[in-house]
């Protein structure tokens, strides 16, 4: 895709360093990091100095690795994750196992459809519960970190599930739901809903992304990739995030942020670009109307990437109804010098930016934050243990996923998770706590890849129902003050 539009120098990413592991055999990931040949990134001259540098290269060399090894698995994930939603929402829609067989035999199943609204994706199936918490009304202090988290959530399921939870449960406006083009990953969508909360006299929107679906390659990939872009007097920011929200190309390789782009059914649709339309169009009506941006694990990182992009194209408007940024399980997304200028400018707007990181969760560790490379989490990290209870700290403990001296504990850990699933009910929070067995299965793989069941929702949920900072939310630094 070529965008012809003009753009300031400032919104053109002139520096960059790419992985390329689908152009490089298993073989060229040890000549890269023997003798740094390099054919594995695509990089100006001026950063080569850096790549030469032996733990620079064993980093790149672990993350092309890992995403050359999960295309691999691409297919095989795709068709277990198929098997799987399809056996749960079967089983789910007949009233358990048993009944399920009786109705086999009978030649009585009919197959789900994808695009019902009872069908449920496998984050929806970890973590049944749709309705909003009853204890958590408007005005409560809880009220938007619940209401955040429970869009981040729904954004994983289909039109018609969102549709009806957002209508029907929580009694609420759907604005759409959306499907725009991804230059991430070919054949790949950046999906997204909107939602209008006009309960008890506010007028509230929230825009959640989608977060890392666990059966698809390409978003974990991301996660685990260290490509970047950088722009002037921002910093350096991840490529594939930014190419998911709506980077656009120039003539040939030249990419960057043009404030404006040619709309309108016949173009692609770009989730930055369409987004900041409906929003203008919705908050120009009420100039008191607030909105949110939330996500989960990947649509995290998008959330506070829309308000970045917001600040860069000096969206003065917006960034005034902008009431906060709230993410759950994000992955780094850029460098210490975009995290200045975000701190900077999201305290000049007023903004909060609550970052909620679940115990060992192993997204917010990715990618690898080192002296050697540039990705940096940015503002407080509210984070939370095993029992919920939180604090805010300046890094979640274990800043990095692969640390061989967290290992041990991050097991134990888990097997703690594993049994707590067996007992949490009768920990004093009640029945609406029963974790189902597809959790407890999904604990037990997070025995195998510790931190893995970690980023499921079933924890983030019970943390904002269940959890409580050492402070009110309120008082908390969330405001870069």
């Amino acid at each position: 895709m070529s965008n012809k539009s003009s753009s300031s120098p400032s919104l053109i990413c002139e520096d960059y360093l790419l992985l390329k592991p689908e152009e490089t055999s298993f073989s060229d990931l040890l000549r890269f990091l023997v003798y740094n040949e390099r054919k594995l990134i695509d990089c100006p001259l001026k950063f080569q100095e850096d790549v030469r540098k032996l733990n620079y290269r064993w980093i790149v060399v672990i993350s092309a690795l890992m995403m050359k090894l999960l295309q691999l698995m691409k297919t095989p994930m795709e068709y277990i994750g198929y098997l799987i939603e399809t056996l749960m929402n079967l089983i789910t829609n007949y009233g358990g196992l048993f009944n399920l067989l009786v109705n086999f035999i009978k030649g009585k199943v009919v197959m789900p459809n994808k695009s019902s609204e009872t069908y449920r994706s496998m984050i929806a199936l970890l973590d049944n519960r749709v309705d909003l918490d009853p204890k958590i009304q408007p005005g409560h202090a809880n009220y938007e970190t619940s209401l955040s988290w429970m869009a981040a959530k729904l954004s994983y399921e289909n039109s018609a599930f969102t549709k009806n939870v957002v209508e029907n449960h929580w009694k609420m406006q759907l604005i759409d739901t959306y499907n725009f083009r991804n230059d991430m990953h070919k054949n790949n969508s950046t999906q997204a809903f909107m939602l209008r909360d006009t309960s008890k006299d506010k007028d509230l929107i929230v825009v959640a992304f989608r977060g890392t679906s666990p059966f698809d390659a390409d978003d974990w990939s991301a996660d685990i990739d260290i490509s970047w872009y950088g722009l002037n007097k921002v910093g350096r920011v991840h490529g594939g995030f930014m190419k998911a929200l709506g980077l656009q190309t120039y003539d040939e390789d030249v990419v960057g942020w043009p404030k404006e782009i040619e709309l309108g059914n016949e173009k692609p649709q770009y989730a930055y670009y369409k987004i900041r339309q409906v929003l203008k169009d919705i908050l120009k009506e009420n100039k008191n109307a607030k909105f949110l941006l939330v996500g989960h694990s990947l649509g995290g990182a998008l959330a506070i990437l829309f308000a970045s992009v917001l600040i860069l194209h000096e969206e003065k408007e917006l960034l005034e109804q902008l009431e906060g940024v709230y993410t759950f399980g994000q992955p780094r997304v850029g460098d210490e010098e975009f995290g200045d200028f975000m701190k900077k400018k999201l305290k000049a707007y007023n903004v909060k930016y609550c970052r909620y990181v679940y115990c060992n969760d192993m997204v917010p560790r990715l990618p690898y934050d080192g002296k050697t490379l540039l990705f940096k989490h940015f503002g407080p990290s509210l984070y939370y243990d095993s029992f919920y209870n939180g604090q805010e700290l300046e890094e979640e403990p274990n800043k990095n996923y692969f640390s061989l001296q967290w290992m041990i504990p991050k097991y134990l850990n888990g097997g703690w998770e594993l049994l707590r699933s067996f007992i949490l009910p009768n920990m004093g929070w009640g029945p609406d706590y029963k974790e189902s067995w597809c959790e407890r299965l999904f604990r037990v793989i997070g025995l195998v890849v510790p931190g893995l069941s970690a980023h499921g929702p079933q924890d983030y949920t019970n943390l904002t129902r269940l959890g409580q900072l050492s402070l009110p939310l309120d008082n908390h630094n969330t405001k870069f003050n």
